[in-house]
């Protein structure tokens, strides 16, 4: 199985898009990487990030499986939801269901971290998934932890925002500018290559789905409440996540009682950039655990 990529080893940029046509609504675009080849895994990044936050895992990943990152639409190179397209939960997952489809991929295995981990839940909750990984996913939050949280990913925006792109540079390239920009998610983040923290400040300023999101995660559903008993699920949270705080994994094993809830020891909120190796572990043991399928080619 080929070695976990190292951090520090700039981000690569994906050329391939797709265009998906849901029936009877407006077309729209996603940007995505694709390696490897076996079994179907999809990745889903965090809001105001892009696919590039899998990088650390994705080579390891796709030694064994057809892994595919997306840019959820809004975020790094997708474009935002065209008019007559919501974020909001109930819509976005059939749409991300269909986009799996215009890939040719069935019931892929989800992975997914923040937003992305909620997104994996849900997509397992409907049936589109054949096993589950959440790192740190939201929707577990009380109404105070989420009022904190968006607080923070605001903040976060409005600080990439103010940083003049002249700048943006030569902060990256020092460790305490890194730690500044990416402390916040990240409990290492003298790991992250300079490229890495200027690519991702950029997608988190740019990033057109960031307020509709938001926006949506106001409402009482953007919580995950329900039981997920037929197919294998993980729920991996890091034990120095600032943004998510750990005892939200509590609540989550609660609310899904059959899924394997992993401590993340030494990571923070993304935490395939902390510890590549045990993120790989946990997601692969997870997809074992679903038992054999038949490949699917690109």
């Amino acid at each position: 199985m080929p070695a976990v990529f190292t951090p520090q080893t700039p981000a690569r940029v994906s050329a391939s898009t797709l265009q998906v046509s849901p029936p009877g609504l407006p077309a729209f675009e996603v940007a995505y990487e694709r390696r490897g080849q076996g079994e179907p895994m999809l990745l889903l990044h965090g809001i105001g990030h892009h696919w590039q936050a899998w990088e650390p895992v994705l080579t390891v990943l796709a030694g064994s499986y057809d892994v595919i990152a997306l840019d959820l639409p809004g975020f790094g190179a997708s474009p935002g939801l065209p008019e007559g397209l919501s974020y909001g939960i109930d819509d976005i997952v059939p749409l991300l269901a269909l986009t799996c489809a215009a890939l040719g991929v069935e019931r892929p295995h989800v992975v997914g971290n923040s937003l992305g981990g909620l997104l994996a839940l849900e997509l397992g909750l409907h049936g589109h998934a054949r096993s589950v990984t959440a790192l740190s996913p939201a929707g577990f939050y009380t109404t105070p932890e989420r009022l904190y949280a968006f607080s923070v990913l605001r903040g976060m925006r409005a600080g990439a925002r103010a940083l003049p792109d002249a700048l943006l540079g030569p902060v990256a390239r020092s460790a305490a500018g890194r730690a500044a920009l990416t402390s916040t998610i990240y409990a290492r983040p003298g790991r992250r290559s300079p490229d890495s923290v200027v690519a991702e400040t950029r997608a988190l300023r740019q990033g057109s789905g960031f307020a509709p999101v938001l926006a949506e995660g106001r409402r009482p559903g953007s919580r995950f409440a329900h039981d997920i008993a037929d197919i294998p699920v993980a729920i991996g949270w890091g034990d120095r996540d600032r943004l998510l705080l750990r005892r939200q994994g509590v609540r989550a094993k609660h609310t899904i009682p059959g899924a394997r809830l992993v401590r993340l020891r030494g990571c923070g909120h993304v935490p395939m950039n902390d510890d590549p190796a045990a993120v790989a572990r946990v997601v692969t043991d997870t997809a074992r655990a679903a038992g054999p399928g038949l490949p699917e080619g690109p």
